[in-house]
């Protein structure tokens, strides 16, 4: 009866601690969105004044970032056409963000994006949706894929 006793303390401790855990896992959840959205506000920033190494540091070696016209870059080719002003943000706006951190190290985030653009030397105006997912690579977060679409008028 002892032993008995004492298996049901055992995984009654087991079920609570579990729970408490999970629990945990949602509040370190909600605690990075701070950081995630500190990681985009920077990306913004490099986005309209980059540097490479602005960049390297917000974007994952294994980036995947999808254009609204249907080019899709690399790490190598997004941070090249910013530096070489083929792809030229003057300003950017974000709104309507949301950012929802699926585990600890992977976060989705949306937006509407406008901006004022010079690309290539020709100016211009778009309006985007954007879907980014981040992923948290040696302690920092990183942009690995993003997707863009036109906004419908």
């Amino acid at each position: 009866m002892l032993i008995r006793k004492f298996f049901l303390a055992a995984a009654a401790t087991a079920v609570f601690a579990g729970c408490a855990a999970s629990g945990g896992s949602s509040n370190s959840s909600a605690s990075a969105e701070p950081a995630v959205a500190a990681a985009a506000e920077r990306l913004r920033v490099a986005m309209v004044d980059p540097t490479p190494a602005a960049l390297r540091a917000l974007v994952a070696d294994d980036l995947s970032y999808g254009h609204s016209g249907g080019k899709v870059d690399t790490q190598a080719s997004f941070i090249a056409d910013l530096l070489d002003r083929k792809s030229d943000f003057v300003t950017i706006a974000i709104t309507d963000q949301t950012i929802k951190v699926v585990d600890g190290n992977t976060a989705i985030v949306r937006h509407t994006l406008t901006a004022d653009t010079n690309d290539s030397g020709k100016p211009g105006k778009v309006a985007l949706k954007i879907l980014g997912v981040w992923q948290k690579q040696g302690g920092e977060w990183k942009l690995l894929a993003r997707q863009a679409v036109r906004l419908t008028t």
